[in-house]
């Protein structure tokens, strides 16, 4: 993975239809919890498949720098927990991605005591981590702040019916950190409003092969019976829905035909639907989908909210294609209430787009220009890259540091497609 990523840039050439094959990596929204949750056990635990991302590097820069053994070979990394292993993860790690703070659950779990950075990561809003502190609090742990830090101690966990509905909806970080304290404590538990999003299934998955008791992850209501000691595991996270569907996104926006391997079409299925109405073909098959058009596509309406329903990660991403619907589209975000940033970098390149509180509303025109634009987060940061793509001229991408936190060499993926996407180091 390239080196200092953060003075980086990528100048996108427009105007080629995109065509072939590309392969989605495994789940960045599963694999850091996953890693996270090693911690339950002081035995090796194998992770296969795992991408090569900023945010994964720094997860495990945080298990290191706790005292874990982690290696890592190609996708595999090995990780152990053994011997004195760190309660705190601390603040210069943490600020670099709010996934560090799933390390709570799992020390409160197993070793009774944690402290925690408040987290850092994208500018899309307040991610309050009242959930996450609620759900640990009704398992027993008594929580201090100070000094940015969450400091949670309990003698041992207990079992407890816990509801985790919050002013935004289930919470995929609250249901995952309240899940993994919850398979060492002592009786059952019960988490209420659980999200239901497919990478909550999956950390479930992993922790079953542990010897953990988790049923019904992926539904609204978990039930967990505590066990005593959790093993070693070998586990391949699912591929990543998000990755999937931006490309799905790359596919249409340039009108070309892009097959789509190692997916589950069945975690798109909202996606799906609206891309169908805009006038795209989707094939999907059982691993795979294929995205094809030739024509402007119509115009589009939805409105992000937890799984099953848009994912508000992909929202940035179909904005890009809404600015050149031949007609006006509505996007409503329910779930964060500042993830418009990426609006004002698509008007400098032609786009129409007007918004009014939690609604943008997008008056198509028949083509983008390239522009210079600056990336504000993750998945807006991937919008740009795919409007630059259908733009006429070169577009100037900067801050992908916050792409390369999520998509793994998006620039050779999207180039073995066709794309003209470099790379450039910015000359300080």
């Amino acid at each position: 993975m390239a080196k200092n990523v953060g003075m980086d840039k990528f100048v996108v050439h427009g105007g080629r239809p995109l065509s072939g094959t590309v392969t989605v990596a495994g789940a960045k929204n599963s694999t850091l919890p996953i890693l996270a949750a090693c911690l339950l056990t002081d035995e090796p635990c194998v992770i296969e498949g795992a991408p090569h991302l900023e945010d994964v590097a720094t997860m495990v820069r945080l298990l290191r720098s706790m005292g874990c053994t982690v290696t890592r070979a190609g996708r595999s990394i090995t990780v152990r927990a053994a011997g004195r292993v760190a309660n705190e993860a601390p603040y210069e790690i943490v600020r670099k991605m709010r996934a560090g703070y799933y390390v709570l659950g799992p020390l409160l779990g197993r070793r009774g005591t944690a402290k925690v950075s408040l987290p850092g990561g994208c500018a899309i809003g307040a991610r309050p981590v009242d959930l996450h502190l609620r759900g640990v609090e009704a398992l027993g742990a008594r929580i201090r702040l100070d000094h940015g830090y969450i400091e949670a101690e309990c003698r041992r966990l207990r079992g407890a019916a816990v509801m985790l509905a919050g002013s935004n909806g289930p919470s995929v970080g609250a249901t995952v950190n309240t899940m993994m304290a919850a398979v060492l404590a002592r009786g059952r538990t019960v988490i209420e409003s659980a999200a239901c999003e497919p990478e909550v299934a999956d950390v479930a998955g992993f922790l079953n092969c542990m010897g953990a008791k988790v049923e019904g992850a992926g539904t609204s209501r978990i039930k967990i019976a505590g066990v005593k000691r959790l093993s070693g595991a070998r586990y391949r996270p699912l591929p990543d829905r998000i990755e999937a569907g931006t490309l799905a996104v790359a596919a249409a926006i340039t009108r070309g035909r892009v097959e789509i391997r190692n997916c589950v079409p069945a975690h798109l299925a909202a996606p799906i639907e609206v891309l169908r109405r805009a006038g795209f073909g989707v094939e999907p098959a059982r691993r795979s989908l294929v995205v094809s058009g030739r024509d402007r596509p119509n115009s589009m309406g939805f409105t992000t909210s937890p799984y099953p329903v848009f994912p508000t990660d992909l929202q940035a991403q179909f904005m890009a294609l809404a600015c050149l619907a031949d007609g006006v589209s509505v996007i409503g975000e329910s779930v964060f209430e500042s993830r418009f940033m990426h609006a004002m970098e698509l008007e400098r390149m032609g786009g129409r787009i007007s918004l009014k509180g939690n609604t943008a509303v997008v008056t198509g025109v028949e083509r983008l220009s390239g522009a210079q634009v600056m990336a504000s987060d993750l998945r807006a940061s991937a919008a740009l890259v795919l409007a630059g793509l259908a733009a006429r001229g070169t577009t100037e991408v900067l801050r992908i540091y916050h792409l390369d936190r999520g998509y793994e060499r998006l620039e050779r993926k999207l180039s073995l497609l066709g794309a003209k996407v470099e790379r450039v180091k910015i000359q300080e």
